[in-house]
């Protein structure tokens, strides 16, 4: 069980720890020579009677105001609060703070010390004890048991000792789920060890041997093994939710961490620079937080400065006021790591009085329409306990599909346990693609495919001529945003269902026909063997108009509705090369990329076909264009590679 303490300064919190414990916090010079707790400090002792080798866990905090977000840095990670109040002095500006952090944070156990009891006479103790008892009554620790002791005499220690054993005692493993989250607070070197991290593990677990990375919010990822484990103040092989974790770190130097990194299990990376939150404002707040107002947002083991923007009521009513709550986007100056259910707490702007806190709903949230009534739905089912069920609201929400790798960041599920997304959501169509996974609820899968029908529909009465549309240009028709390939995915489940064809490049209604009459049949044949005779270089829409005595614009309409049914392949306008033209060109591609460790470029394409370079690269943006080879590359370095099938198939 982690225990923070909280209270103002000089009230004797690293005091009572040193007595509960046997060691002292303070470990920097300058807090000896000043006697106040500047940095966090963590102390460690055995549980009393337990055979199983466990402990308690202490971090004791700062007092003073000017270390308030140190404070919270270490407050994040706690199960138990152990609030200290000074008999002489009784609640005083921080106590109050610390509180109000504490219930912000949603930590719900807790108990009251109320210290230097030695210095006072029981009136004051009862006094303070009534005072602690009000102050209490409003926050999750209104039934927290308050202990009257003195650090220095011992007297009531053992108490205090006794309930922390007992509430530890009965406290069960914290399940392990999603994957690691572990926020550095601490990093230094140890000799013939290397670099040592220091961290409370908020999810996950963490073993000797894992690979994890090391993400700053500034973007930078790194690869790391974890050499060695320390869990407690002690060597384990394991640490799980909760713990306090050493984690000696291979492959890096110490300087090159700072605090507020984290190690995260291996996966996409995913920073955020806006938050939708359900914010609460401590009651005593004397001033309404209107639209855009400037805070400081603490989170976890960071902070930034944030611009509110109201969602819901608030907004008409002016702003939101002391004790109330409302739904918030928060705007931020610099990128965190959020994930849904995350508690923050924002301060004013310069950093001296906490405002109020909340969860974080969406880590990832639109920076337009955020006020619509749907999207005002959405986070209200955001805001329930199952992540099943904001994962299925999410999906449902998302009209061209929900990115897996975003859902999986936002709720932390990129642990090794994560159950598949067939297991977790098994209504939702999943489309596994290049560039990543994309989740469809059924009324979104459908919907796609209706929008892509009549969308061709319309294309056909509008240019009955036309063979149909090519893949990229009906995606840009039809769903822009949609990553290339999981359109594909789509246009060929529709293939599969035979609600649609594909002729060559282009894909079509099975209504839509090209038929030609008798008459028509003997142009195209003559048309036809000019283009084959050309081979590689067959000729242009006007020079067979010419040699065939036709209209361009016959020749043009003819050669469409011929590549329709896959005779030909249009290379740029006016431009076709005969199916069997292209086969060989295809078999030339191949060969060039097996012999060229898989790069296809422009000079050695154009020296394989004759002619010049220009049509040789107008040839393979042809074949980039269809899907059969991309582009990688610029300038001299330009060239393409292989991935997928090419425009000539079997059924084309």
């Amino acid at each position: 069980m982690l225990i923070g303490t909280a209270g103002h300064i000089d009230h004797g919190k690293t005091t009572l720890v040193r007595a509960l414990t046997g060691v002292d916090t303070d470990r920097l010079p300058e807090e000896k020579q000043r006697g106040i707790t500047i940095e966090l400090g963590y102390a460690y002792a055995p549980l009393a009677g337990d055979g199983e080798g466990r402990t308690l866990a202490f971090i004791d905090v700062p007092g003073h105001e000017k270390f308030v977000p140190t404070m919270l840095a270490g407050a994040s990670g706690i199960d138990f609060a152990l609030l200290v109040v000074a008999a002489d002095d009784g609640v005083m500006p921080q106590t109050r703070e610390h509180l109000a952090i504490v219930h912000l944070l949603g930590i719900g156990r807790g108990a009251v010390a109320v210290t230097k009891c030695d210095r006072v006479p029981p009136e004051r103790i009862e006094a303070v004890r009534d005072e602690v008892a009000a102050l209490l009554a409003p926050t999750r620790l209104a039934a927290a048991p308050v202990f009257a002791l003195s650090a220095q005499s011992g007297e009531g220690v053992a108490a205090l000792r006794a309930h922390l054993d007992a509430i530890a005692a009965e406290e069960g493993a914290r399940s392990v789920q999603g994957g690691l989250r572990l926020v550095v607070d601490r990093r230094f070197a140890i000799a013939g060890a290397g670099a040592v991290v220091t961290g409370t593990v908020h999810a996950g677990r963490l073993r000797v041997g894992d690979t994890v990375l090391l993400a700053r919010p500034g973007g930078e990822v790194r690869e790391l093994r974890v050499r060695g484990l320390h869990v407690n103040n002690r060597k384990a092989d394991v640490g799980g939710p909760g713990s306090r974790c050493a984690v000696n770190l291979a492959g890096i130097e110490y300087r090159d961490i700072e605090r507020g990194d984290w190690l995260l299990s291996p996966g996409p990376v995913r920073t955020t620079d806006r938050l939708d939150l359900r914010l609460h404002l401590l009651p005593e707040l004397r001033r309404k937080l209107g639209q855009w107002a400037g805070v400081t947002l603490h989170h976890a083991g960071g902070h930034a400065m944030a611009r509110l923007v109201l969602l819901d009521g608030a907004l008409e009513a002016g702003g939101l006021t002391g004790g109330s709550s409302g739904l918030v986007q928060a705007v931020l100056d610099r990128p965190l790591f959020a994930c849904c259910g995350d508690r923050i707490v924002i301060r004013d702007a310069a950093g001296r009085e906490t405002l109020g806190g909340g969860a974080v709903l969406d880590p990832f949230p639109p920076a337009r329409h955020r006020r619509r009534p749907e999207r005002l739905a959405l986070l209200a089912a955001l805001e329930h306990r199952d992540v099943d069920v904001r994962l299925r609201a999410l999906v449902d929400a998302a009209a061209l599909g929900a990115d897996a790798d975003e859902l999986a960041a936002a709720h932390n599920l990129h642990g090794t346990d994560a159950p598949s997304w067939q297991q977790r959501l098994p209504e939702v169509q999943v489309v596994a693609a290049k560039g990543g996974t994309r989740l469809f609820s059924p009324a979104a899968w459908d919907a796609l495919a209706e929008r892509i029908l009549a969308r061709l529909a319309a294309h056909h009465e509008a240019f009955a001529d036309e063979p149909g549309v090519e893949r990229e240009r009906l995606r840009r028709m039809c769903a822009p945003q949609l990553p290339p390939a999981v359109f594909l995915a789509r246009l060929e489940s529709l293939l599969a269902d035979e609600r649609l064809r594909r002729a060559g490049s282009a894909w079509h209604l099975p209504t839509h026909t090209a038929e030609l009459s008798p008459a028509e049949r003997l142009r195209a044949d003559a048309i036809l063997l000019r283009l084959a005779d050309g081979a590689f270089d067959p000729p242009w829409v006007r020079d067979l108009a010419a040699s065939c005595n036709m209209e361009e614009a016959e020749v043009r309409r003819l050669l469409r509705r011929v590549a329709m049914r896959g005779e030909v392949f249009q290379i740029v306008r006016d431009l076709f090369y005969p199916r069997a033209t292209v086969t060989q060109m295809v078999g030339i591609v191949r060969e060039l990329a097996a012999g060229n460790d898989g790069r296809i470029r422009a000079a050695g394409f154009r020296d394989r076909i004759g002619g010049g370079r220009k049509r040789a690269i107008q040839i393979l943006e042809f074949f980039d264009r269809v899907g059969f080879t991309r582009r990688v590359g610029e300038g001299s370095q330009r060239a393409h590679i292989l991935r997928g099938e090419p425009p000539v198939t079997e059924d084309t």
